[in-house]
């Protein structure tokens, strides 16, 4: 393995693209195997925990719910790349710290905009 430093590297990328296509190939079988095979309409019906399905499905929904979950997930992102910068920060070069702050500015631009466009309003 000390061979070639990329070594480890060509093996980590090589396992790393057979294993999904190894289980894809699994569930690929899987199917064929134990599918159905004459779907009907007793088949297709909607299945609600052993009740007959009633009424209209669609529901009003507010959007908000997802626009704060986006947010959260950005800025909890954002944080997880902050934090290997944070652990090696007095041993990183000025590039690094220059390239960390465009992150934190661009983030930070982004949430402005968010918050002068009034997405940040609950309604």
């Amino acid at each position: 393995m000390n061979d070639h430093p990329y070594a480890f590297l060509a093996l980590f990328a090589g396992v790393a693209l057979a294993f999904p296509l190894i289980l894809l190939g699994v569930a690929q079988l899987w199917v064929r195997c134990f599918q159905a095979a004459k779907p009907g309409p007793m088949k297709n019906t909607t299945y609600e925990c052993g009740l007959a399905s009633s009424g209209d499905s669609w529901i009003q929904f507010k959007a908000h719910y997802y626009l704060y979950a986006i947010l959260f997930l950005i800025f909890d992102v954002e944080v997880l790349f902050l934090l290997p910068f944070a652990v090696n920060f007095t041993q990183l070069p000025v590039g690094a710290l220059i390239a960390m702050l465009v992150f934190m500015l661009l983030l930070a631009e982004g949430l402005v905009w968010a918050w002068h466009r009034g997405h940040l309003d609950w309604k």
